[in-house]
């Protein structure tokens, strides 16, 4: 597997604001979603902080977060990207794997992406990621631009948490349902 290192701390402001906002919405009785947990093997510790500085991953995560929205049950995962251009290295196809599995069972998998350049949050539906990564194995290119993307799906900016992606969600679960909000 991989080893971790302060690179695996990218995208950490955009977790901390995401469970956040997760714990803003159990509160409030809307949404019960967990960090899932990647299990790693230390191999380094400093012995004077005791803090971990490299270690392995034990196995391949699924996705950063799963749960259960009003009864629908979702996983996601958090990205950023500091251009116009979201690489799709930056999603492991095991994930792909994982979050097509988890629709088949009646399950909402997306992407949240904080486009740090712009400042600006998209919730990307799994139905996109998979054309535009189906698009990248049939020798297209391997980045998605946001300019490709839907704008109705950008996160509020003003919203009741600092990663409010219930709205989207909601006009994702419309449009499944065929109908507008």
């Amino acid at each position: 597997m991989g080893t971790w290192n302060t690179r695996g701390l990218r995208g950490s402001a955009l977790e901390d604001l995401t469970n956040l906002s997760n714990d803003k919405y159990r509160d409030k009785g809307l949404a019960l979603i967990q960090k899932v947990p990647t299990p790693i093997k230390p191999v380094k510790i400093d012995q004077e902080s005791r803090h971990i500085t490299l270690a392995y991953f034990e196995q391949k995560s699924t996705v950063d977060y799963i749960g259960v929205v009003q009864g629908i049950p979702v996983c996601f995962d958090a990205k950023e990207c500091a251009t116009d251009n979201f690489p799709l290295a930056n999603v492991h196809p095991h994930q792909v794997e994982f979050m097509d599995k988890f629709e088949k069972q009646a399950g909402v998998a997306f992407l949240l992406i904080h486009y740090t350049g712009r400042d600006v949050m998209y919730y990307l539906r799994f139905r996109e990621l998979k054309k535009f990564w189906k698009r990248m194995e049939e020798g297209g290119i391997k980045h998605f631009k946001f300019s490709e993307l839907n704008p109705a799906y950008a996160l509020p900016e003003n919203g009741p948490v600092p990663v409010h992606y219930l709205e989207p969600l909601n006009r994702d679960l419309c449009e499944r349902r065929g109908r507008t909000e």
